[in-house]
């Protein structure tokens, strides 16, 4: 008779089998339908490019010293990459939860902490590789190559993991897509859109100006338009800050909630 008892963990302080599973889980989750969350990403990107060179790019001047199609293209870039890491693990979670296998997730000896781990990479993974395949297309056909690649991968691998734990969160929330929808469509987007994505927040009124400096989807496309093209709204370690404590807050409740079950288990 085995002298193991129940419950007691057989694979060290962390599980990285199981870890590695989930995340590898949730990259096939995007992988098996790459039509829809690598090509179709790239497609709107090609799209936002084209309407605002034909409608605005003739008559606009530059934008910080730098043709407004080129200042546009890294905003487009991170707000793709915004909205995927943000419906990976929003989407998986919720999926799980309305289809009511979430206990498939919930039954295998995982932490809170590698649970989250699991599905933060997965998100992050999905962003990084929407990031590359949109900064190739830009490469391509605007000439655009990375003025620094080292702000570009870490303000993108920072940013997808901010997205992807606010993503978790929306997931773990909603009790119906109508629900994770309503945030998408109400906070997400507005978040994304108002962050100097298509413009200079130097352009703002007073206010707007100042609000935009609380919110950290600004510090991740200003941090990817400096790597991308070597100018920016404010100082690149001032984003990177503000960037880590807005991730650590976000991961830290989606840590809180997975430990507590906290709308998960019925």
């Amino acid at each position: 008779m085995s002298d193991m008892q129940m419950g007691v963990r057989r694979f060290g302080r962390v599980n990285w089998l199981g870890t590695g599973t989930l995340a590898k889980r949730e990259v096939m989750r995007f992988m098996n339908v790459w039509s829809q969350t690598v090509m179709a990403p790239l497609i709107n990107a090609a799209l936002f490019l084209l309407i605002f060179t034909i409608a605005i790019g003739p008559t606009r001047g530059d934008v910080m010293g730098v043709p407004f199609t080129t200042f546009i293209a890294p905003g487009i870039l991170a707000m793709t990459v915004i909205q995927n890491a943000f419906a990976n693990t929003s989407s998986s979670m919720a999926s799980a939860k309305v289809q009511g296998n979430i206990v498939d997730t919930l039954m295998p000896p995982l932490s809170a902490a590698e649970l989250m781990a699991g599905y933060i990479i997965g998100g992050v993974a999905r962003g990084l590789l929407v990031a590359l395949v949109i900064a190739l297309g830009e490469a391509i056909f605007l000439g655009i190559l990375p003025h620094n690649i080292l702000w570009v991968v870490l303000f993108t691998t920072l940013g997808g993991a901010f997205m992807s734990g606010l993503g978790l969160i929306a997931g773990i929330y909603a009790q119906k897509f109508d629900q994770l929808a309503a945030i998408s469509n109400f906070l997400v987007t507005p978040l994304s859109f108002l962050s100097g994505t298509f413009y200079s927040i130097e352009a703002l009124p007073g206010v707007l100006q100042t609000l935009s400096h609380y919110n950290p989807l600004f510090y991740m496309i200003d941090g990817i338009r400096l790597g991308m093209i070597g100018v920016s709204d404010s100082s690149p370690w001032l984003g990177l800050v503000v960037l880590l404590i807005a991730t650590t807050i976000v991961l830290t409740l989606d840590w809180y909630w997975l430990r507590k079950g906290y709308r998960l288990k019925a």
